[in-house]
């Protein structure tokens, strides 16, 4: 055989090698490309952005870029509209956290629209609260089910004794945390009513935190009878509520709007204590806009 016929078939079965390959990798590409399983593993679903706080799970290295809605401003104007922004003593607190199931029986949707059809547009707000017994007995009835509408009961976070931020409820979702509650503004009462056979609440637009009560003042009702709440305690809630743009005159308690005459709590809270720490964990930035 001559040198140049050896070197064509070499040559030849080199190239059908060659097409072969290349036509294996064209249908691995098409097969990965129509399937839709691959597709979601590489492209994962993109999560709404909640106006209400988020749980950070200690992830808050930029505390400047966080996902938050801005304060709108009620004048189209060159005026300035703000946001908050978290500080850098904001970064530096770590709590602890945990993450717990709750029973879907004891919370449920956000509604768009009210018993009777009107459309809802409440900006948020936030109601603190406390346990009146241990984190664990709360966490635990919340894990129970319950059919009956008026026993249903749920915070969206719970705050420990010793600082350990509890995540319950997603912020998106709404729990049940004030029946028959209203929130009171300069401009009247807020209160939303999904529910024809049970009284109006805030629920459908409130953000329920509650802190845990100290052991030696279960079943307490009187200030004289309370000891308070750990410094641990108040610097989570603060933590926790920075990250929201839930405004300070729309931060309140379960007491102030609480109409069944029942609810006190909680009892003892400091709230100048509070709102100086919240004013550390975060700052109003103002944002100039052009108008069109």
């Amino acid at each position: 055989m001559k040198f140049t016929d050896w070197v064509t078939r070499v040559l030849l079965i080199w190239l059908m090698f060659a097409t072969l390959i290349v036509v294996l990798l064209i249908g691995r590409a098409t097969k990965l490309h129509n399937n839709p399983t691959t597709s979601r593993a590489s492209n994962p679903p993109v999560t709404a952005f909640s106006k209400y706080p988020q749980a950070q799970f200690q992830s808050a290295k930029e505390p400047e870029k966080k996902f938050q809605n801005v304060i709108k401003s009620p004048v189209k104007t060159n005026q300035p509209v703000a946001r908050y922004v978290t500080t850098q003593a904001f970064a530096q607190y770590r709590p602890n956290y945990e993450v717990v199931a709750v029973n879907p029986t004891n919370y449920g949707e956000r509604y768009a629209q009210d018993a009777n059809g009107v459309p809802l547009n409440n900006q948020p707000i936030i109601v603190i609260h406390e346990t009146g017994y241990s984190a664990s007995s709360a966490i635990n009835f919340f894990q129970v089910a319950h059919d009956d509408e008026s026993v249903q009961a749920s915070y969206h976070a719970l705050i420990k004794l010793d600082g350990t931020v509890v995540y319950l409820v997603p912020p998106d979702k709404r729990a049940f945390g004030a029946a028959n509650s209203v929130f009171e503004t300069p401009q009247g009462v807020e209160t939303v009513q999904t529910n024809p056979t049970l009284p109006a609440s805030v629920n459908n637009f409130a953000y329920h935190v509650s802190l845990e009560t100290p052991p030696d003042s279960y079943d307490s009702g009187s200030q004289q009878t309370h000891s308070g709440y750990t410094e641990a305690q108040y610097h989570s809630l603060a933590w926790l509520i920075a990250q929201s743009q839930v405004p300070d005159d729309r931060i309140t308690t379960h007491k102030l709007v609480d109409r069944s005459s029942k609810k006190v709590d909680p009892i003892n809270f400091d709230g100048n204590k509070f709102l100086s720490l919240l004013n550390t964990y975060r700052q109003v930035r103002p944002i100039y806009r052009v108008s069109k």
